[in-house]
């Protein structure tokens, strides 16, 4: 969320408000222990101001926050954004 809340800002967007539902899967590693496999966001952002993103501009934004993310970049889950 901060990565994306970061560049939703450098990109000229005012976010007034980041909510997630995010859901965690846990499965067994090859040794049966469990662990997060999988986690699914789902996110709700409400903008303001004069310019409003596009769908596009969204999924962009998604796509440049996970790739840039300390966690989602030190974790061996699946991160989706639905």
């Amino acid at each position: 969320m901060l990565t994306f809340l970061w560049l939703a800002s450098k990109a000229g967007f005012v976010v007034d408000r980041y909510e997630d539902a995010a859901v965690g899967r846990m499965s067994k590693n090859e040794h049966g222990v469990l662990w997060v496999s999988q986690v699914e966001l789902h996110p709700t952002i409400v903008y303001s101001g004069q310019r409003q993103p596009t769908p596009d501009e969204v999924a962009r934004l998604h796509h440049q926050a996970h790739e840039q993310c300390f966690i989602a970049n030190s974790v061996r889950t699946q991160i989706t954004v639905v």
